[in-house]
């Protein structure tokens, strides 16, 4: 049991209470003790894709970080509140409500390289606390603007005009906050709002087609069929090239020993011996290194 578990997240439980989830159905299952963790956290009020990596998937599971990842996300104009989602108090209100039309026409301002203000009730640290710990206190937090990218994004559902509501998609690299960008969308508009709906539904690779719910992970736990819904380690690395070693290059990485003159162009690679991982290794000049082992036979 090592790859990746692909969960649908619903509304309500954490990302880490969902880590807990797939624990208890390996457990269940009797499959033994193996290490579990997520790779990208989605906050309570937040659905969708969570992908879970079990046993030597872990090591990968940073990976997921830098990711690019995309949303589907509700704004509702009018009213802004503290978390800038529905969980929080109205902090702001406005009786503007834009159009179908300015909205196209401002999406445009928000695509590309974007400079943003992570919310206040974010799990970034200020000296050495998360900064939701720091607002819930009601202390004033203060987080520095940061650069990401907006890849695509785009309307997916508007009803009536001037819009109470706007349902967008959005390819985003790793660090934005939707709920950030849904605030900006809105001041930009003339208005104000929070978002009332937020489904990732693609992590890196992983899509909602390979997604389970909770309860279809219990119901595979106790039935022991976990192994049919487990990716290989590998699909998290389908990003870089696969490079194939024979039984001495897998040796010589294995002991943590570089591999001189290898055919392999620089950069990362998901090396291999007779399909079994070997490692995630690194090119640079003729030198293969290992940037993470697997412990598989």
């Amino acid at each position: 049991m090592h790859g990746w578990i692909i969960i649908d997240k619903p509304v309500g439980p954490g990302s880490t209470q969902v880590v807990s989830a797939v624990k208890r159905a390996l457990r269940h299952g009797g499959y033994g003790k193996y290490k579990v963790g997520h790779g990208g956290t989605l906050d309570p009020l937040a659905s969708g894709v969570l992908p879970v990596a079990v046993g030597e998937a872990t090591k990968l599971a940073g990976r997921m970080l830098d990711a690019s990842k995309t949303y589907d996300f509700t704004i509702r104009f009018g009213s802004q509140t503290d978390t800038l989602d529905l969980e929080g108090k109205v902090i702001a209100e406005s009786p503007v409500r834009p159009t179908r039309a300015a909205i196209e026409n401002v999406l445009a301002r928000f695509t590309g390289p974007i400079e943003q203000v992570p919310p206040a009730y974010s799990a970034l640290k200020v000296d050495g606390e998360r900064a939701y710990d720091l607002a819930r206190k009601g202390e004033e937090v203060v987080l520095a603007t940061r650069a990401v990218t907006i890849h695509d994004l785009q309307i997916v559902a508007a009803d009536g005009d001037p819009l109470e509501d706007v349902t967008l998609t959005a390819y985003v690299s790793k660090g934005t906050y939707i709920r950030s960008l849904a605030r900006d969308i809105a001041l930009a508009l003339g208005s104000v709002g929070h978002v009332t709906m937020l489904r990732r539904t693609k992590a890196g690779p992983f899509t909602l087609e390979s997604a389970i719910s909770l309860d279809k992970l219990a119901e595979m736990g106790q039935g022991r069929t976990l192994e049919e819904t487990l990716l290989p380690l590998g699909v998290g690395l389908d990003d870089i090239p696969a490079l194939s070693l024979d039984a001495d290059q897998a040796g010589r990485l294995r002991q943590g020993l570089r591999l001189i003159g290898f055919a392999a162009a620089d950069g990362l690679g998901f090396a291999t011996l007779d399909d079994v991982p070997v490692a995630l290794v690194e090119t640079l000049a003729g030198e293969t290194r290992v940037v993470r082992g697997f412990n598989l036979a």
